[in-house]
This record gives C-alpha cells, structure tokens and sequence, in this order.
C-alpha cells in the first residue's frame, strides 16, 4: 500500500514515510492510494477475536510495510491489559434503541488513547524502515485530550521530542492539570492565548516553512505529527468500528450482514473519518452521524456544501470539538472528489476566504453515507440528565452531544451505536450542573462530589492529580509559536 497526498504535489510513498512524516511536503494530508477491501468471511471472523487480533487484522490492509510480527508486537504493546483492562473498547447497550461504544478506557480517559498509544511503536518502527536518524520533533495542536494522551504515550520514547499547544483558556481544569503536570526529559507544553484553530493552525505554518524544516534537519531534527493528520494516528482508530460490529454480534443484537449506524461527536472529523474506512473496507456501516456542538460548522457544511470557518466561535462544555477548521474532512474530499488539484483548490479558498463551496454531487455523494445534527448547551445538559435518570448511565459532555443527535437520526430496524470519547470525570463541572447539582470551583472536588452522587468509579489516573507538581507554566501568544519551537529545540 502506498501514500499520496490529497494536494497531489508528492511522490508516493510507503506507510512509514507517511507516519514518520506526519504532513506531506505541500502542506497536504497522506491517503492510501487505494482502499482495502476485507472479505466477509474475515470481518465475520473477528467475532471470536481480542480486540487485539482484530487490530492485527485491519493494519496490515494499511501498514503492508510492516510484517504481521511487527504489528503483532505494536498491537500487544499498546492495549496491555495493565494500560485498558481486557476489553479496550467495551459496547454497553444504554436502553433498547442505542449501545454506546465506550473509547476511554485507557490511561488518559479519553478515546484519544486508542490511537497514541499505539502511534509511538509504530513511528519508532517506521523510522527505523526509513532510515531516519534524526531526532523526531512532534508538534501537536490540543483541544484537550490529544495533548495528554499524545505526551502518555510519548514521554521518555528515545529519539522522539514532543512539544504540546493547548488554548490556555480553552480546555477543562482536569486536561489542563493533566498536561502541565506531565513529567518526561523530552516532553514540553504550551498554552497559547487564542483557541484550538489558532494553535492548529500555527502547526501548520510550522510544518509548512520548508526553510525552517531545512535548516532544522541540517542540524538533526525532523518534524512529524501525532494530531489526527498523521495517518498513524488514524489508521488505528478504523479499528474499533469493526470491534463494534463484533460485540453486536456476539451480544445476538444484530445478524451478520445487517447494517449499523454510528453517532460520532467530532469538532477535527478524524474519529468519524475513520468509520468512513472502515464502511469502505466492506464494513456493513449505514449512516455515519456527525453530531456538533454549537460549533456546528460541520454541520452547516454536511446540509448545504459550504464550509464556511469565518463564524462566531463558542466556547462551550464539550471544548475538545470547539474547533472551526476541520482538518481531516481535506481526506474525505479526496476520496469523494478523487481530485487532489480541486481539493487543493478548496484548501486555498479556505486559507484565502474562510470558505468554499463544493459541487451538488459531491454534496450528494457524501450524503450517501453521512448525516447530521448538532447540540445547544442546554440540550447537552438535558442529555446528560436524562441518560442518567432514565437509564443509569453516566455520560460527559461530548458523548451527551451525540446522544442527542443519536435519538433524531435513529432509523427504525437499524442498530445505533454512540461512541463516548471521555470519561465524565473529566469534565464534572458540566456534568453536575446538568444533573442539577451545586458545583463551586474546584474541579477535583467536584469529581469526588459526582462520585458520592453516582457512585461511578473515578478513573485511577484522575485520582491524585490536583496533587501532582506542575511542571510546565509557559503561556504564550499564539503568533509565537515558531519562535518558542526553535528555542526548545535547540536549547
């Protein structure tokens, strides 16, 4: 298998150039040239299968550079059983109509650790396949949850640096305190004063000042990526939508070959994309539901076939998708337009205007498969109200948007599964309020409130954490952001 970029000025390249790399050179995003197809008798197979094994299954469709040892050994690394027990990814069936795909499980308590912790075995092998000798400078760009699970998987990994953005303001108390407190020689944070659009966008400025990435590898650096735009980020989250359909078999929800429609809330469209793959794989997925927040840029996008990034921004309680520049719909498009120089067009008009426009049947085409639907505050609040009062389940922000969208988009006969993307320890502020609860200002009282309200299970990695020395106080405006790279790189 190998990479294109959806801009279409590079070569092709192999799965460990395009994961070591992250972006591609003209500021594009890596793509497999083609899409895997699985057979039926193999998706059926993963049934019987560890979540483990149904990895191994869909990265070698992508990862043909690697060896099934070598994934084998990745897999098994990432999802040991001291790091998410032993199922990663467990389905829970919330009440007749819905069963909600809980991503959390993991050492950060948010979905995001699906995919970093396997990223970091998986950059290491391929710099190793690509002859890399510099030393890997990551850049990531957080609206939350990607910075601490990016800087958990990647801390102390030899021949890596990672350096963390996250909008000062912009994140919950628990994110903030996860990611200042990290401790690792090669590890380094930054709040920046704008939102996450600003902080993804000067990585971005960053990745694509060829000047710079020139003088910096005369000198022993490389940049790559661990946001979503790194197809090795990506790549791993296709997998638990078919571990998904195996639970539902295995619950007798659903027969083999019936369809099942997913609810997936997302502000960067790189967890839902990823069930895009996975329907293009021969996945019997339905309908992909995008549910926003009032960041509903994608929204208005999926409706009318204008993105339009110049609108007002919200903050809101489901901070990790108050995000306006959706990167990873750039690999959709491509797929759906199979144009990179028209993709690349919408790319500048973006850049340019704000906004572009694509054409009715590309509009139509993506219609096909996805729909969608978007959450006010006070409906997230109500969602997580009542999910709890009517059926006893605890939810966060995030996942109460999608349970929202889930219930106007359910279609009649077809299963719908939500995937919960963050612990609701996370967030408790938000969650107590919408359970009618007083609140105050200290967020790790809080959880210990919603604990003895609910008597859910804090998170053993959230316990303790008020307590931890803060280790990075460096707050920065957002236009210097390459200024701040150069001096922790070359300190």
């Amino acid at each position: 298998m190998l990479y294109v970029s959806t801009r279409g000025k590079t070569d092709l390249f192999s799965a460990a150039h395009a994961i070591t790399r992250g972006l591609a050179a003209d500021g594009g995003l890596f793509v497999p040239q083609n899409i895997p197809a699985m057979r039926m008798v193999d998706i059926k197979a993963m049934e019987r299968k560890p979540y483990t094994e149904r990895a191994v299954d869909v990265l070698l469709q992508y990862l043909t550079d690697f060896s099934e040892d070598e994934l084998r050994e990745c897999v098994n690394a990432a999802y040991a059983p001291e790091k998410f027990g032993d199922n990663p990814v467990p389905l829970v069936q919330v009440n007749d109509n819905t069963g909600v795909l809980e991503l959390w499980h993991g050492p950060t308590s948010a979905f995001k650790d699906m995919a970093l912790q396997l990223l970091p075995h998986l950059l290491t092998r391929s710099m190793q396949k690509t002859g890399e000798t510099n030393k890997v400078v990551i850049l990531v760009a957080t609206s939350g949850d990607t910075g601490k699970a990016a800087l958990e998987g990647f801390a102390d990994v030899p021949g890596t640096q990672i350096i963390v953005f996250y909008p000062s303001e912009g994140v919950s108390d628990i994110q903030k305190q996860q990611m200042i407190t990290q401790a690792g020689k090669n590890v380094k944070v930054f709040g920046i004063e704008g939102n996450f659009d600003d902080a993804q966008r000067g990585v971005k400025e960053i990745f694509g000042n060829t000047a710079l990435s020139d003088e910096l590898a005369k000198k022993g650096y490389t940049f790559s990526s661990a946001n979503s735009i790194n197809w090795g980020r990506l790549v791993p989250q296709i997998v638990y939508y078919f571990a998904a359909y195996a639970q539902l078999l295995k619950a007798g929800k659903m027969t083999f070959g019936d369809e099942v429609d997913f609810c997936v809330p997302t502000g960067n469209f790189g967890d839902i994309l990823a069930g895009y793959y996975a329907k293009q794989m021969g996945l019997p997925v339905g309908k992909l539901v995008c549910a926003s927040n009032e960041n509903n840029v994608l929204t208005d996008f999926l409706t009318t076939g204008t993105y339009t990034a110049k609108r007002e921004f919200f903050k809101t309680t489901s901070p990790s998708m108050d995000i306006l520049v959706s990167s990873n719909l750039e690999r959709l498009l491509y797929h759906v337009t199979g144009s990179d120089a028209e993709v690349a067009g919408f790319m500048q008009q973006l850049a340019a205007t704000g906004s572009y426009t694509v054409r009715p049947e590309t509009l139509a085409a993506i219609q096909e498969t996805f729909s969608c639907g978007w959450s006010s505050e006070d409906e997230v609040a109500g969602e997580i109200r009542s999910r709890y009062e009517k059926d006893g389940y605890l939810c966060d922000t995030h996942t109460a948007v999608a349970f929202h969208v889930a219930a106007q988009k359910k279609r009649e006969g077809v299963p719908m599964v939500v995937l919960s993307t963050a612990s609701p320890y996370k967030f408790p502020a938000a969650v107590l309020a919408a359970l009618g609860e007083d609140t105050g200002d200290d967020e790790f009282a809080m959880m210990e409130k919603l604990h003895d309200i609910t008597g859910a299970a804090i998170p053993a990695n959230l316990r303790g954490l008020e307590g931890r020395p803060v280790l990075h106080k460096d707050v920065i405006d957002k236009t210097a952001m390459e200024d701040y790279v150069l001096a922790e790189i070359l300190k």
